[in-house]
């Protein structure tokens, strides 16, 4: 196995990485389509057309199948997720989760974009995955910038770890752009897990 030049403590491609209770998150510079996790997440839109950005990138490799599938299930609100199969991806299955677009910050974007990664992690847990894969959601058309994205993605993954009993071991960030990676990389090595005594009071809060 190669080593990560830059970062020989670390797996290859791998940005950084915390561990949150039993389940080890990293950012990771690399195809989201060739992720061995059970699950990708694929940031769609509301009418699961697939049409650009990623979502056009992922339909292409999974095929008619999961177009099909798509369609039957037709429209899904902002901060919500749905499932799918992957066709010949490598995953087992497809969470299709819908972010806000950008306006400014002032339409409440980061409460659905937390949202959004709430719903994609609570879907893996039903269906009892231990893996997940998920891109910088919304940091494409939806034009969230990624620096504000960063921060309320991993704090959001990080609560999810310390509040909610699920069966997920790993969720990994990925994204191919290095400028992204390694800018989700520092937000999550700065990202601290919450105190013990202290967790009750974050959810009730």
């Amino acid at each position: 196995m190669l080593v990560n030049p830059l970062r020989p403590n670390l797996p290859p491609g791998v940005v950084a990485q915390r561990q949150y209770g039993e389940v080890l998150v990293q950012v990771i510079e690399g195809d989201l389509l060739e992720s061995d996790a059970e699950a990708i997440v694929n940031p769609a839109n509301e009418h699961l057309r697939h049409a650009g950005g990623l979502a056009a990138a992922i339909m292409q490799r999974a095929g008619e199948i999961v177009r099909i599938e798509s369609e039957r299930i037709g429209h899904v609100p902002t901060g919500e997720s749905v499932v799918t199969g992957a066709g010949p991806l490598p995953a087992r299955y497809i969470i299709h989760t819908v972010g806000p677009m950008w306006k400014g910050g002032g339409f409440g974007e980061a409460e659905m974009l937390a949202t959004a990664v709430t719903s994609s992690l609570t879907r893996a847990g039903e269906l009892g995955l231990t893996t997940i894969a998920m891109p910088a959601i919304s940091c494409g058309i939806f034009s969230y910038p990624p620096a504000k994205a960063a921060g309320v993605i991993i704090r959001t993954i990080r609560i999810f770890c310390e509040t909610v009993a699920t069966s997920l071991r790993s969720i990994r960030l990925v994204m191919n752009e290095h400028g992204m990676a390694e800018q989700f990389g520092r937000v999550l090595q700065l990202e601290e897990a919450t105190p013990s005594e202290d967790a009750n009071e974050e959810v009730t809060s």
